[in-house]
């Protein structure tokens, strides 16, 4: 005998009710509590006539030299970090996407170093990038001198002008292989029969690509862009790991985490937790909303 089975419309509700719980709580939730502190005068633990004082903490972090120090920095790894991430990535899917003998191999080699933490990468990186030179020299200036190439050793991160474009050389090395993967996925995701129609028509194998092919690649390079910046702007691990608080090398993140648990003043690391989700929101949104617009038209 079958016995009748009741759907109540509530039963989805009640399955991911948990979820939505847990998530206002603690996401939106400390998202608020962060903002009303950042628009207090919390400036230590032992604060006690807390008062609402606007967006004052906002206007004296523009004035703070460290914290546009630090936003300065950040934006050098950033660019440095992305256009490095693209590159590399890009030629290294170019070289797979024709399915070449050996490419699972080659697929999961340019994809283990996402296999390994920011943090204990930057440990390995911090060796790498010593800056003792000559008859001292380690790592990657051990490597130069010995391949002849002395004169291109560096101070790597210790020095004030190039240290972002090297702490961005450990980022590029461990994120290249999964924007090579996108790119391979977007390249596998356009039909034979475009390329095929353009050889017979006798369109050359660079003109396939810059006609053809790459314009097919933008929805997957406005998708890396997005990612890379989201990585990019709250970036904390990998420099610590590295250069722990150094001021040559510190960025938001950092200064965040410095000014809340090194000098308890909260309200000052809550307005800059604030600036660092308001920087990555305004990359992410206008991103979500053409998903949703594309998505629609496509329907």
């Amino acid at each position: 005998m079958k016995r009748n089975r009741i759907h109540s419309p509530w039963g989805g509700f009640i399955f991911v009710l948990p979820s939505i719980i847990a998530m206002a709580i603690f996401v939106y939730g400390m998202i608020g509590y962060t903002l009303l502190e950042s628009l207090e005068n919390r400036y230590n633990a032992w604060t006690k006539n807390v008062k609402f004082v606007g967006f004052v903490n906002y206007t004296q972090l523009w004035q703070d030299q460290e914290f546009t120090h630090a936003l300065s920095n950040l934006l050098k790894f950033t660019a440095v970090f992305m256009i490095g991430c693209l590159i590399s990535g890009l030629i290294m899917s170019l070289l797979l996407e024709k399915g070449i003998k050996g490419e699972g191999f080659f697929r999961s080699t340019y994809l283990y170093p996402m296999a390994i933490s920011f943090i204990a990468m930057g440990t390995s990186w911090r060796w790498l990038m010593d800056s003792a030179r000559d008859e001292r020299a380690t790592g990657l200036n051990y490597l130069l001198q010995n391949m002849g190439l002395g004169f291109l050793q560096s101070d790597w991160y210790t020095s004030e002008a190039g240290s972002m474009y090297a702490m961005a050389l450990p980022a590029i090395w461990q994120m290249s292989g999964y924007v090579m993967a996108l790119f391979l996925a977007g390249f596998r995701g356009i039909p034979d029969d475009l390329r095929e129609a353009a050889r017979v028509d006798g369109a050359s194998e660079y003109k396939i690509y810059r006609h053809i092919l790459f314009p097919q690649l933008s929805p997957t390079f406005l998708t890396v862009l997005i990612i890379l910046g989201h990585i990019s702007m709250k970036v904390f691990d990998l420099i610590f790991g590295i250069a722990t608080k150094s001021y040559v090398t510190k960025v938001l993140a950092i200064y965040m985490w410095q000014t809340i648990f090194d000098f308890q003043n909260f309200a000052k690391g809550a307005a800059i937790a604030i600036v660092i989700l308001v920087m990555i929101a305004v990359a992410v949104i206008p991103y979500l909303i053409y998903v949703n617009k594309t998505e629609e038209a496509n329907k």
